[in-house]
């Protein structure tokens, strides 16, 4: 069950626009307590690994979407979050950020799921978005599964403080939700070009 909550939450997050706000980050660490409550150790690497690859099959989805669909998309939707200006505003981010910003939008949850979308639309070069995304995603799923389950394992033995991390690990779960929701706001707030420079992607 766990595999599949991950999994499934993971794939749909960083591929499809509907994962905006899903809490990806507080997810995959309350997986690596969930499964250290098992003491289940391979199931905690195999399971980083396998939200790894579909972590990257997520975003080269989503970039595929983009490239094809995205400005479609966003004319049809016309939405308070799937719009012209917002689009501009992460376009921005990107040009901002460079290269890197692909690297780092594992790590900031409204990014995470913009980002492969606006790569796609702005026809960032394929082969460097795919050694962006995938480095983005060895550093964070595996970093975050693997610090769930041995911050759990290392209180193994006292009954109290698992139960205090387990608690901890669904409010963090929470916290991530509102903490992308807030980000995201934030950014959205940021004034950007009328007419940005589209999206090259250099470093």
């Amino acid at each position: 069950m766990v595999w599949i909550i991950v999994l499934g939450f993971v794939f749909t997050e960083c591929a499809f626009i509907v994962g905006l706000f899903l809490p990806g980050d507080s997810l995959l660490f309350a997986a690596g307590v969930v499964l250290a409550q098992h003491d289940h150790e391979t199931h905690a690497w195999l399971l980083s690994i396998a939200a790894t690859i579909t972590a990257v099959a997520g975003n080269m989805l989503g970039y595929y979407i983009g490239n094809k669909t995205g400005n479609a998309l966003i004319a049809r939707r016309g939405g308070r979050v799937l719009n012209h200006e917002n689009l501009a505003r992460a376009r921005d981010f990107l040009d901002r950020r460079g290269f890197w910003a692909i690297v780092l939008a594992r790590w900031i949850p409204w990014v995470r799921t913009l980002a492969p979308l606006i790569a796609g639309a702005a026809n960032m070069d394929l082969r460097r978005f795919t050694l962006a995304t995938s480095i983005g995603g060895i550093a964070w799923v595996p970093t975050l599964v693997l610090i769930g389950y041995y911050a759990a394992g290392i209180i193994d033995g006292m009954p109290w403080l698992k139960a205090v991390a387990l608690w901890g690990s669904i409010a963090f779960l929470v916290v991530g939700t509102v903490w992308g929701v807030v980000r995201y706001r934030q950014e959205m707030h940021r004034p950007v070009d009328p007419e940005p420079v589209s999206a090259t992607t250099g470093d």
